[in-house]
């Protein structure tokens, strides 16, 4: 089957957009793409929309963002598996283009949360682990992380300077993005004096909500070589499960969805971990970062925490982790998240990143996590 191609990427500007209701942040994005794919938009096929709708009042979301986007009557889709939605929407229109169906597909991750009060944002998150033997005794995002944490903690002495390692490096790179939520670099220092969220969490050890949206233009091969450049290849695509209950997981060191989607991403794109240059991953939690080290084999498990003190997730070590700031510092529009992982890969790879360019990226990676590990979606990309 022939290969499925970028040849466009647009990302608004991630932070308290009161400026922009969520179908114009999806155009914000979504000319910057085409405008970067030098395509109009009567050649786009079809689109599919990575969103949350809990998060809007408006019901049934890709009807109103594909009318502003003015593609209407091509068809749409919106998908939705929490916090992992943006890499479903692309994985959709990746599997459409494999089918034969579309030639040329539109993919926005867009979202629009600070319209809602922290608290009830963190009951909406809550109620992704399981309603009847979990959430309804007030698990919230921050607890269920912080539970991770704790167990890394135990069984591998991970300490927690080691996990504000990962904040203070995203924030060093976040600086240097102008569409993050954050731009200012923090120390070691302000991170641990910050605010108790949930022991051992500080304030900066968990990552912020935020209106925002990224697009990617997808192609086949052959309509690609006509119409575009600008050239990044989707080459592995993983994606799997796990058990909504956190507690009928087999262990709380890890997200059994990364560990299988990682497997079958690099299985398909003919790659091994240790051939990944620059990657982004679910950075949720600082912990998180530090599992997804593990789970995707840039090191042995347990071995995470000294991964990060050693700066080798920094540009220059074995590979660059989150050089945009990631969603510590960039922000986390759930919608958006995974959608804007790909347009940094892309941009990576096309040498395009400016000061937080990793030298010589030839080979990339995404991971997005939905819900607390019950969703993960793995992408390899290639420059050729």
């Amino acid at each position: 089957m022939a290969r499925v191609v970028i040849i466009g990427i647009g990302h608004g500007v991630f932070g308290r957009r009161s400026d922009a209701t969520v179908q114009e942040l999806a155009f914000e994005a979504f000319r910057a793409a085409i405008e970067d794919a030098g395509i109009e938009r009567d050649l786009i096929d079809a689109s599919v929309i990575g969103s949350v709708p809990e998060y809007h009042k408006q019901r049934s979301l890709s009807g109103v963002v594909q009318e502003y986007l003015g593609l209407n009557p091509k068809p749409v889709w919106l998908t939705e598996v929490a916090c992992a939605s943006g890499s479903a929407a692309i994985r959709t229109a990746w599997m459409s283009i494999k089918a034969g169906v579309h030639k040329v597909v539109a993919v926005v991750g867009c979202q629009k949360m600070t319209e809602l009060t922290t608290p009830e944002i963190l009951a909406l998150m809550g109620r992704v682990g399981e309603v009847q033997w979990e959430s309804i005794f007030g698990t919230t995002f921050p607890a269920y992380y912080a539970m991770f944490a704790q167990r890394h903690m135990h069984e591998f002495g991970t300490t927690h300077e080691q996990m504000l390692q990962v904040a203070v490096k995203n924030h060093h790179y976040g600086s240097m993005n102008p569409c993050a939520l954050f731009q200012k670099e923090i120390t070691m220092e302000k991170a641990l004096a910050s605010e108790l969220v949930a022991t051992p969490f500080n304030v900066y050890d968990c990552c912020a909500n935020a209106d925002g949206a990224a697009c990617v233009i997808l192609a086949d091969e052959a309509t690609a070589k006509k119409l575009s450049k600008k050239t990044v290849w989707l080459d592995g695509m993983g994606a799997a499960t796990a058990s909504m209950s956190v507690l009928r997981r087999p262990d709380l060191v890890g997200l059994p969805s990364a560990q299988e989607a990682a497997r079958v991403a690099y299985a398909m794109a003919g790659v091994k971990a240790d051939d990944i240059n620059v990657a982004e991953v679910h950075d949720c939690f600082t912990i998180a970062e530090i599992m997804a080290y593990e789970d995707l084999g840039f090191c042995k498990r347990g071995e995470g925490g000294k991964f990060i003190e050693e700066r080798r997730t920094y540009i220059g070590g074995k590979v660059a982790v989150n050089v945009d700031g990631g969603l510590k510092s960039k922000g986390h529009p759930i919608g958006s998240t995974g959608v804007s992982m790909t347009v940094e890969i892309a941009k990576q790879l096309r040498g395009e990143a400016g000061e937080r360019q990793v030298p010589g990226a030839g080979v990339g990676l995404t991971h997005n996590v939905g819900g607390i590990g019950q969703y993960t979606f793995v992408q390899v990309l290639r420059r050729e």
